[in-house]
């Protein structure tokens, strides 16, 4: 684990001086109980202080960046910049599953893909390099890989409504989603999902729940439009 370890830290461009922190903050819960320890010892604590940091960085970058944005809007952008879909997909960019302790239970389920423990994991280091380092360190992680390419991550999140509005103002068809297969065990199962504009597939996605894999074909279809230049519009 200690090699893994240090191989995150070159992804995330952060030595540790207090390994111990780094371990804590890829340590969840199902390892913990599996392994008699202390139930501080999982990263659920390191969680709670990463998502208020995090909330503080969000908040001053949208808050600079859009001086004329109302607090409404402020806070409904920050609601989908910090959320669990949008940190797991920050963290799929890291890998980060790979290098989590898991218990037996939680491994045999998927666990190391589930966004709800890869977004907490991801909440859990930015708690535990500010610790480390101090805030000026954690603010640079959070802007080099959640605050970057913010335009990329709106159009993936908000692909279904996108879609909606790209064909409702410019094509003037309907749009259909129709699973098209399922793979895996009940506890582990992935779907396969093709989107439709009027009679015609534009998209296929893949993913863990089926809305999941809506929005990745509804992305898919978003992406093969534009390069067609079937579209004109601005995301």
């Amino acid at each position: 684990m200690k090699d893994r370890l240090k191989e995150l830290e070159k992804q995330i461009g952060y030595q540790f001086r207090d390994h111990s922190l780094l371990r804590r903050a890829m340590m969840h819960s199902s390892y913990t109980n599996e392994k008699h320890l202390p139930k501080f010892q999982c990263n659920e604590r390191l969680e709670f202080l990463g998502d208020a940091v995090l909330e503080l960085v969000s908040s001053e970058f949208l808050f600079l960046e859009n001086p004329k944005i109302s607090e409404g809007e402020l806070t409904k952008t920050r609601a989908g910049m910090v959320c669990e879909p949008s940190l797991a997909f920050c963290a799929r960019d890291l890998d980060l599953g790979n290098y989590l302790l898991l218990g037996r239970g939680e491994e045999a389920t998927g666990g190391r893909e589930r966004d709800s423990i890869t977004s907490d994991a991801m909440e859990a280091l930015i708690g535990a390099i500010y610790l480390d380092g101090g805030f000026t360190n954690a603010k640079e992680f959070i802007h080099r890989f959640i605050l970057s390419d913010l335009e990329h991550k709106k159009l993936f999140f908000d692909s279904k409504t996108i879609l909606q509005e790209i064909v409702q103002a410019d094509m003037g068809e309907s749009i259909s989603y129709r699973l098209v297969g399922e793979e895996g065990p009940d506890h582990n199962k992935s779907f396969h999902v093709e989107v439709c504009i009027g009679e015609s597939c534009c998209g296929a996605g893949k993913g863990r729940t089926k809305k999941a894999a809506e929005q990745e074909a509804a992305y898919q279809a978003i992406l093969k439009l534009k390069a067609g230049s079937q579209i004109g519009y601005n995301y």
